[in-house]
Formats: C-alpha cells, sequence, structure tokens
C-alpha cells in the first residue's frame, strides 16, 4: 500500500455521504459517494435512518481506501460535516428512538412563530426576523408537543454532527459551530440560554444537550477499534470537532479571514463572513462568537430559491432545447449561457423576482413569490434565463448591501458548487456587486474544510488558518467591469422597488385560502 501521510474528510449531505482522501497540502487523491434515502412522511417533513447514514460512510470510506491504495496507518487526522438542524434523541446509549428530523422539515412551523413572538433579546441572532422552523429549538419544541413520550424519554437531544462524532469516538460532543449558529448557544455570554429556552417552554433541555461543546479542529478523540474496523481504517485517528457543512465549506475554500465573503451556491445560496466585532443587524444573521474560528464572529445570509429556479426553467421551459443539445453534444445550461451571454443586461425588458420559495434575507419574508415582469412575444427562454440569473445576483447584492450597512463590506467573494460551472454566472456576480469572484482549485469545500479540521486535531498544522492557508489554492480570479456594474444599478434598484411596490399584494394572493 502507498505510503503516503493524509488526512480524511467526511461530507454527510442530504442525499449522500462523501468522503475525500487528501495529501497535506490539499490535493485531492480519492473522492467517493454513497447515496441514502430521503423520506417524506408528510407535506412538510422529512427523514432519514440514521443507521443508513452509518452504512453509506462505512462503504464510501472502505471504497475510498480500496481506489487510493493508501495505507490507512498513513491517515493523520479526520473530521465530519453535515447538513445542519438535522435533529435527533435518544438514551445515553445514542441509539436514536426515531429517524431524523432533517433540516429541511418545517412541521415546526408554528412553534417558531411562538418562540419569535416572545420578543426574546436572543431574535437579534436572527437579525430581529422570524426564527426559522429548521433549528433545534423548534423543533425539540415540537417534539415535545407532539411526541412527548418519546420527548421525556430521551436523555440526550443533539444533531446530526453529534452522532456521527459519536459513532467514531464514544464521546458525546457538540460542535460550537452548530451550538452558536443554530441553538443560540454564545459562548461569551454563559453558553446554552437557559432563558430564553425557559422563556419558550424548554427550560429541561439544556439538561439533554451536550454537556462538552468544542471549537471546530479540537481534538475530540481517537477512532475507536468498532468503529475503525467498520471504517476500513486504523484505530487512534485523531478525530477533529466537524461542524455543518456549508460553514465547514468555508474553511475548506479559505475564507476564514475577515474581509472575504463565502458564497456556497446549489439549488440555495449561501452567504458566509468572518468578523472582528459582533453584528447584530436587521436583516443579517448572527453574528455568531467562535463558529467557525477562535475569536472572529460569523454573519450569514441567504437566498432559499437560485439553482432551483434555473433548473425549474431548464426542466419545464426548454424541451426544444433539449434536442438541440442532443443535436450538439453539449447539455442545455452550454446553450442557455451562450445564448443569454449575447443578450443586453436587463435581458431586453424583463425584471425577475427569485423568490420562488420565499426570501430568506435580507427581508426574511415567506409569504412572497416568484415574478416575471416584462414578457412580450419577443422573448425567449434565454433572456429569462438571463432574467433569473441577473435577479439571483440582485438577490445575493441585496445581502452584500445589508452586511456593508452592519459594518461589513468584502474584498472579495469566494465561490463553490454549480455556479462554478457557468462563467457567465460568474460573470454577472462580479460585474452585480462589483467585487471580484474567487474561485479555489479544490471546490468542493465542505470535504476538504472536514479534512483540515482533521489535520488540525491531528497536529498537522496549529491551527484552522494555518491550515487553510497551506491546503487551498486560488485556481483563477473573476474580475468586475465597472461600466456593465453601472448598467446593471438601474435594474438592481428597480428589482428592489419591485419587492417595496408587492409585497402587500403578493401576500394577500399567497396567503389566500
Amino acid at each position: 500500500m502507498k505510503q503516503l501521510d493524509c488526512v480524511l474528510g467526511i461530507d454527510m449531505g442530504t442525499g449522500g455521504a462523501r468522503v475525500g482522501i487528501f495529501d497535506l497540502k490539499g490535493t485531492p487523491i480519492v473522492f467517493c459517494e454513497e447515496p441514502y434515502p430521503l423520506y417524506t412522511p408528510a407535506s412538510g417533513r422529512a427523514e432519514q435512518n440514521p443507521d443508513e447514514w452509518w452504512a453509506a460512510i462505512c462503504k464510501a470510506s472502505r471504497k475510498a481506501i480500496e481506489e487510493s491504495g493508501i495505507d490507512p496507518s498513513c491517515i493523520k487526522g479526520m473530521s465530519v460535516d453535515t447538513t445542519c438542524c438535522t435533529v435527533l434523541l435518544s438514551g445515553d446509549d445514542m441509539v436514536p428512538l426515531r429517524p431524523a428530523i432533517m433540516w429541511m422539515d418545517i412541521r415546526a412551523s408554528e412553534q417558531a412563530k411562538r418562540m419569535y413572538e416572545t420578543g426574546h433579546d436572543a431574535l437579534k441572532y436572527n437579525g430581529y426576523g422570524m426564527v426559522s422552523a429548521e433549528c433545534l429549538p423548534a423543533k425539540a419544541l415540537w417534539l415535545k408537543e407532539n411526541e412527548p413520550e418519546l420527548y421525556h424519554k430521551a436523555t440526550r437531544f443533539y444533531e446530526c454532527t453529534d452522532w456521527l462524532t459519536y459513532r467514531l469516538t464514544g464521546e458525546y460532543t457538540a460542535s460550537i459551530n452548530c451550538a452558536s449558529s443554530r441553538w443560540y448557544y454564545n459562548s461569551e455570554e454563559g453558553g446554552y440560554p437557559v432563558d430564553f429556552y425557559s422563556t419558550i417552554g424548554l427550560e429541561d433541555l439544556v439538561e439533554k444537550l451536550p454537556p462538552r461543546v468544542l471549537a471546530m479542529g479540537d481534538l475530540v478523540g481517537g477512532l475507536t477499534a468498532a468503529a475503525a474496523e467498520e471504517l476500513g481504517l486504523v484505530a487512534g485517528i485523531p478525530v477533529g470537532e466537524g461542524g455543518a457543512d456549508a460553514f465547514v465549506g468555508v474553511i475548506g475554500l479559505n475564507a476564514v479571514q475577515p474581509g472575504k465573503l463565502t458564497l456556497i451556491t446549489g439549488s440555495s445560496h449561501l452567504h458566509i463572513a468572518q468578523v472582528k466585532e459582533a453584528i447584530h443587524s436587521k436583516g443579517v444573521w448572527g453574528s455568531y462568537p467562535d463558529a467557525i474560528v477562535k475569536g472572529l464572529q460569523m454573519v450569514e445570509g441567504g437566498q432559499t430559491s437560485t439553482g432551483s429556479i434555473v433548473n425549474w426553467l431548464k426542466e419545464q421551459l426548454c424541451g426544444n432545447l433539449k434536442i438541440q443539445a442532443a443535436k450538439e453534444g453539449c447539455s442545455v445550461y452550454d446553450i442557455l449561457n451562450r445564448e443569454a451571454e449575447a443578450l443586453p443586461i436587463g435581458a431586453d425588458g424583463i425584471i425577475a423576482l427569485d423568490f420562488f420559495q420565499g426570501n430568506r434575507t435580507p427581508y426574511v419574508d415567506p409569504d412572497v413569490r416568484g415574478m416575471f415582469y416584462g414578457l412580450s412575444l419577443g422573448h425567449t427562454p434565454a433572456h429569462m434565463y438571463r432574467a433569473v440569473i441577473e435577479s439571483i445576483c440582485y438577490g445575493t447584492e441585496t445581502i452584500i448591501d445589508s452586511f456593508r450597512q452592519a459594518g461589513f463590506s468584502p474584498d472579495g467573494i469566494v465561490v463553490s458548487g454549480g455556479a462554478v460551472k457557468s462563467r457567465f454566472w460568474l460573470q454577472t456576480h462580479a460585474d452585480v456587486c462589483n467585487v471580484p469572484i474567487i474561485v479555489t482549485k479544490v471546490t468542493e469545500g465542505p470535504c476538504l474544510g472536514s479534512a483540515i479540521l482533521g489535520a488540525v486535531a491531528g497536529g498537522v498544522y496549529p491551527d484552522i488558518q494555518t491550515a487553510a492557508e497551506s491546503m487551498t489554492t486560488v485556481d483563477y480570479t473573476v474580475e468586475p467591469d465597472q461600466q456593465r456594474h453601472d448598467a446593471y444599478m438601474f435594474y438592481y434598484e428597480k428589482y428592489k422597488e419591485f419587492y417595496a411596490l408587492a409585497k402587500d399584494w403578493m401576500h394577500s394572493v399567497t396567503t389566500h385560502k
């Protein structure tokens, strides 16, 4: 077997588990992925079976070792990232009492509304906006009210990251990343918010939560012999505390210093930045102390619908382009990008709203929906595609504007995810936001981020910043064009006016029974 010092990252997404092995400079050696099913037992609900998580992780790990030919004893450290707000409960044996309630599950919307109505000071972390039904406290309250026998039987209440860390090490810990950003935990104000939990009827929750809250990259313990056997690894590998996939992705993109904004793209967009001082401002989530790097605060924004709108347009309105793409031997997106790029800024008079599933930030408005203005008989799917891309970029700019108003102005945007495949999309982001777009060589930020945390836990590097700097490399930068930025500003202002003018009308239609 190959004798090469390396680190391993486990990336648990909604659809499957990915295991990546990297050398100590961050060069990928192998990626292996295994799927697992998502169960949707009722509208607004989503669950998964933790046993199926573990089976997929073990299979992917064994495959990665086999395909790489690496001697497992050469692995100097490992860590994990998982979906955030995926909640479990169990006894002290850590055997879940019910399927995991997934991050996307919104059954706790009524509980979240009541949490918001308390007006508690903790709501500053929500940008003084609505509480997300996805968060652990809301789901805990739902379980207490709707499955009381299980809730009271449980002695432990935690997230997916904590369960997986236990399976690896036998240690019951929480990641400050999830606790700070979604549980209202504040390391500077005494930890768990006992007063807030009591206010919302969860005074007994704190005793169930992990008492040991660790920073990402802290050494949790060594890989147990039982876990090592199932994973095809060796016992004793240092396991670092992990965190939520998007936030671990910030580390894998080396956006851990103040000044950089991380833009993680996919079905939705997530915007994450590090700041030196606490920020609590309307429309800005956070700031969360120590959530990614000790001594810094994390701020966050997000767009609910981005790539999902693009996919909707491709699937519903571009049937003729599928035939053309097959003839040309390319993808529908290749044709859309080519044709849209040839159109003028403003898509020949079309302005779109990207609120197909509401607005996450800065408006925090679940009752608005998507819209197109300016459609005429002369417009094509490429026009609508361009309008959608522009609207997504305008949405990103509204979030960056809210950051600027709160005191943070990015000097660069590091991008990962599906948007990296489209140079047109990247250039539009750069031009609208008037900020350089940075693309790293390894765009699988979460998996590399987990490996970086493993490198810190294993003592390869002294801290996250040093490890991220040493294990990431910039591939290229997309610079903004000032003239194009100026031209976009007319449409950007109209985009903002569009929401202000139409929101009340949209609310009445959306909520009409």
